[in-house]
């Protein structure tokens, strides 16, 4: 028995080197976007997913699974099995529903192998011209001065530009009224009209409005100035330490093999680095930037905890 065991094991193992001595990938990839066609990050996958098939002669499909705020389709990709052949689109939003949900199907940090983040989105600060502060420091002064009275919006609660507010406010002990609102769209068409005070659009959307002098830019949400806007400082130089961002990322079922995770790794420094595809990403309104999926593993951790910080300072518990 205990031969018949051992043979198993033997065959077993020489079955999975042989997987893992393959050329990867030998078969079509599933791409899976936890979010609708037309979006932002089927706009983006949909950009890499023909170069990632050109570079390894095998297709790579994007497969848009929607709804549950994002975790249908992340829940999908969890439980696929850890061969290389199902990815997630990843983005910061999932560690933000991770802490607004108590009963997830799954945990972002545990039940997946971050491969890289590709792309950062950075955001500006911006006032309607009718708010007198003109620089971060002025803004702020201002809410301690009128505690309550000035109001924020964003796309809604748990948004980028939600979180943008709340951590504005936490480390300054200001307090404005949040205004959310179904999509960051219809919130900076309030702000152009001035019904709302400010709000943290990102940078793309709110450069045409800044440049005709519609609506007010004081700071933007990056640790150092940003390249296309590089008169405006980081809020970072008036509050130390503020930063905020979201961030486009793969990540693979717990368990992928290294040496598949570096091989798609080593796919996207190349492709997102390529002249073309750079330029073609700004132009989406996202900032080209590859890691170490060490490096993305600590920026989930990272985010996980300081966005259940700013939720529960919000009042927001999970549910």
């Amino acid at each position: 028995m205990r031969t018949i065991l051992l043979w198993c094991l033997a065959i077993t193992l020489a079955g999975t080197e042989y997987a893992l001595a393959q050329p990867y990938p030998t078969r079509p990839i599933r791409w899976v976007v936890a979010g609708a066609p037309g979006g932002s990050a089927d706009a983006v996958a949909r950009l890499l997913a023909p170069e990632l098939s050109q570079l390894w002669g095998q297709q790579v499909v994007v497969d848009n699974r929607t709804g549950g705020s994002a975790t249908i389709g992340a829940h999908l990709v969890a439980e696929a099995p850890a061969d290389g052949y199902t990815w997630l689109f990843g983005t910061g939003q999932h560690t933000v529903i991770q802490g607004l949900v108590k009963k997830m199907p799954y945990d972002i940090a545990r039940d997946f192998a971050p491969v890289t983040y590709f792309a950062l989105t950075r955001y500006l600060l911006m006032v309607h011209p009718a708010v007198p502060a003109k620089s971060v420091k002025e803004l702020i002064a201002l809410a301690k001065a009128r505690p309550g009275q000035l109001n924020f919006a964003s796309g809604g609660i748990g948004s980028t530009g939600f979180l943008s507010g709340a951590l504005l406010q936490v480390m300054t002990g200001i307090n404005m009224a949040h205004v959310p609102y179904k999509g960051g769209g219809l919130a900076l068409t309030d702000l152009l009209g001035g019904h709302v005070d400010l709000m943290f659009p990102s940078i793309p959307s709110a450069v045409p409005f800044y440049k005709s002098g519609k609506l007010r830019g004081l700071g933007v949400t990056s640790p150092r100035r940003h390249p296309l806007l590089p008169d405006i400082p980081a809020i970072a130089e008036t509050l130390s330490g503020y930063e905020m961002q979201t961030w486009f990322g793969i990540l693979v079922p717990a368990g992928t093999p290294r040496e598949i995770v570096t091989r798609v790794n080593a796919a996207f420094v190349k492709i997102v680095n390529t002249p073309t595809t750079n330029a073609a990403l700004i132009a989406r309104g996202a900032d080209p930037e590859t890691s170490t999926p060490e490096e993305f593993a600590r920026l989930i951790k990272g985010e996980l905890v300081r966005n259940a910080k700013l939720l529960r300072a919000a009042g927001l518990e999970p549910r």
